[in-house]
């Protein structure tokens, strides 16, 4: 066994084996890593544009408003336990065999949730979805870092950003189109060509391991099952929090008790066990500590990308189609940009911290400006706004994944891939649940200050300008609120300004391998 250091942007990495040795990057093998990006990008997609069309598909099964939310909660907490154990999985059955299966159920479960019969059995479905479409990210990632050459891993990590940046933007525009255009089902079915074409892809171009099944015999059964109903009991708080008034509901209560004792005992399991799902010593290193902590960060900023469209539908009526043009623009933007700041940062002159410093002055650029908002704004004011952002996630989630990555051996990149892929799903959800409960708390806020203001200069009005009054002062509270949520993004990429300039190391591209010369 080989037990040689490396040292990557600095810092020393030990290694515990020897990796394998490299694959030729062959067209066959592009093709395949192509097939893993799309069925992780489809999954993307699939977990948002669900939530966006839940009326729709309320009216279609006759679900009351409550047990809707349950259907995106569950599904959250299904798609998030998953991403903790996939990597595992995929190692174990082989990364080809895994994510052709998974990719295969996911579409298969998305050809019979419109054809439930019952809302009962729709839930079920939408939890082993939940299942499969959680197992697909952490591939990508696994993928990229073991199979891609050094000078092509910026590359594909881009890829892998735009799971972040894309997919959820590409949702709107989307579920706009079945759902006022062709049919409500073609919000599940839209899933089944992508799939279909990213399976043939992974079949036909990733190698195939032999299995592993030897490793159930050690397998950290306590942690899966410590850290998934832990994980289930959070998300599920945090998704159903602000409809049940939080620490006033005993469920929620329960929930957040449940993840507060699972949860630390996982952790706690997973330091000592031989065969981990997620391997806390990473963090010891300094780039990578970086790249979790700025990640969680990075997930409560990017839900400022929904306010423009909550403005134009709560302030001025519109419906999701005259609203997906901006989203479809800032997803397009992704597909561009991405690969450009791949390209700029995998220059060795070139340091991938300033970089992503410039991409985090853009979002605050963004944000001052979003905290300027006003009800008689239009959706031309915020095509600067949506620019700033479009230019400025990719400068920064980019750079961040080079950096925290730099110092992780491709035979550690599982344990990265768990840890990244499943900090991620519960930031997502923490950022929506916080954003909710910010825009909930302030809403309120501003009417009460609104209507004392108007009671204090002594205005009654008759009781048939009353219902035009509520509506303007609630309309006003909703756009003195979404200033507000731009102004507390401010102070939250300020911290990562913060960790910035003094956590990470300076990152450089992967030098090319070393050959040896013949005696």
């Amino acid at each position: 066994m080989n037990t040689s250091v490396i040292r990557a942007h600095g810092e020393a990495a030990p290694v515990v084996a020897s990796p394998p040795v490299p694959l030729p990057f062959t067209f066959r093998l592009a093709l395949g890593l192509v097939g893993v990006l799309l069925a992780t990008l489809t999954a993307g997609i699939n977990s948002r544009i669900t939530s966006i069309a839940l009326a729709d598909l309320r009216g279609a099964f006759g679900i009351g408003y409550d047990a809707g939310t349950w259907f995106t909660a569950c599904y959250a907490a299904a798609e998030v336990a998953a991403m903790f154990v996939a990597p595992w999985l995929a190692v174990t059955f082989s990364l080809r065999r895994f994510g052709i299966t998974m990719t295969l159920i996911f579409a298969g479960l998305g050809v019979l949730c419109p054809l439930a019969p019952t809302a009962d059995s729709l839930m079920l479905l939408r939890i082993l979805q939940g299942l499969a479409a959680g197992s697909l990210p952490p591939l990508l990632m696994t993928a990229a870092l073991r199979f891609l050459p050094w000078h092509a891993k910026i590359y594909g990590l881009g890829a892998y950003a735009l799971t972040a940046t894309f997919g959820p933007n590409l949702a709107l525009p989307l579920s706009a189109l079945w759902t006022e255009g062709v049919g409500w089902q073609w919000v599940f079915w839209q899933i089944v060509p992508p799939c279909l074409m990213g399976a043939a892809l992974i079949a036909y171009g990733l190698p195939q391991d032999p299995l592993r099944l030897e490793r159930f015999k050690g397998a950290d059964w306590q942690g899966a099952l410590l850290g998934c109903v832990g994980i289930v009991c959070l998300v599920l708080a945090l998704e159903q929090g602000e409809r049940l008034d939080w620490l006033h509901s005993p469920l929620i209560r329960a929930l957040l008790v449940g993840a507060g004792v699972l949860l630390p005992l996982f952790l706690l399991h997973e330091w000592s066990h031989p065969q981990p799902l997620i391997k806390l010593q990473l963090l010891a290193r300094r780039n990578f500590a970086y790249g979790v902590s700025t990640l969680a960060l990075m997930m409560l900023v990017v839900t400022i990308g929904n306010l423009p469209l909550l403005y134009m539908s709560q302030v001025h009526g519109f419906r999701p189609l005259q609203v997906a043009p901006l989203a479809l623009g800032h997803a397009l933007a992704q597909l561009l940009l991405a690969p450009l700041v791949a390209t700029l940062i995998n220059r060795r002159g070139v340091d991938a911290r300033w970089v992503a410093g410039l991409g985090l002055l853009l979002l605050s650029m963004a944000c001052l400006a979003g905290s300027q908002l006003t009800s008689a704004w239009a959706m031309e004011n915020f095509y600067l706004i949506q620019t700033f952002q479009a230019v400025g996630q990719p400068m920064v989630v980019v750079p961040l994944l080079m950096i925290s990555t730099g110092v992780v051996h491709p035979m550690e990149g599982p344990f990265a891939s768990a840890m990244v892929n499943g900090i991620r799903g519960v930031c997502t959800v923490v950022g929506v649940a916080l954003m909710d409960a910010l825009l909930g708390h302030r809403e309120q806020f501003h009417s009460f200050v609104l209507l004392d203001h108007l009671a204090a200069r002594g205005h009654h009005p008759a009781a048939g300008t009353l219902a035009d009054l509520a509506g303007r002062v609630s309309d006003q509270a909703h756009v003195l609120a979404m200033a507000d949520a731009y102004l507390a993004v401010i102070a939250v990429l300020a911290v990562m300004f913060l960790l910035l300039l003094f956590l990470p190391t300076r990152a450089y591209p992967p030098p090319p391998p070393k050959v040896t010369a013949p005696h």
